[in-house]
């Protein structure tokens, strides 16, 4: 599906220009877009083989400003205080690093589709 920008251009429409903060995971394909006021990324990714347990599960791609394929971050496996499993990310946005767990996202009935749930206290000035 195609969508007129401004007089001429056109692009293909994508789940990025409709959703914002959320991660697919989709076998081995990752797709997804994290936004605050400071930036608007869209990433990919894809799976980490290790066999270190601290390694992230998935490592996070994003284009740089010329169009390079550059790593931005990863998702990790933690266990929460009962003991399951959920995924937490860290993204390198070039001036910081910014946290956010992976929660099933609002209104969707889609599993492989996950809300970006920014970290405030880690993303916070106050942590140490």
């Amino acid at each position: 599906m195609k969508a007129p920008i401004g007089n001429s251009l056109t692009r293909s429409i994508t789940m990025t220009d409709t959703l914002a903060n959320f991660i697919q995971i989709d076998g081995k394909k990752i797709t997804g877009n994290i936004a605050t006021l400071s930036f608007d990324i869209d990433v990919t990714g894809e799976p980490v083989t290790s066999d270190n347990e601290k390694a992230p599960k998935y490592r996070l791609f994003a284009q740089s400003p010329r169009g390079r394929r550059v790593e931005v971050g990863g998702i990790w496996e933690r266990l929460n205080a009962d003991d399951k499993p959920y995924l937490a990310l860290t993204l390198n946005t070039g001036h910081s690093r910014w946290y956010a767990n992976l929660g099933r996202y609002p209104g969707q009935d889609d599993e492989t589709l996950m809300a970006v749930i920014p970290n405030d206290y880690l993303n916070s000035e106050r942590r140490s």
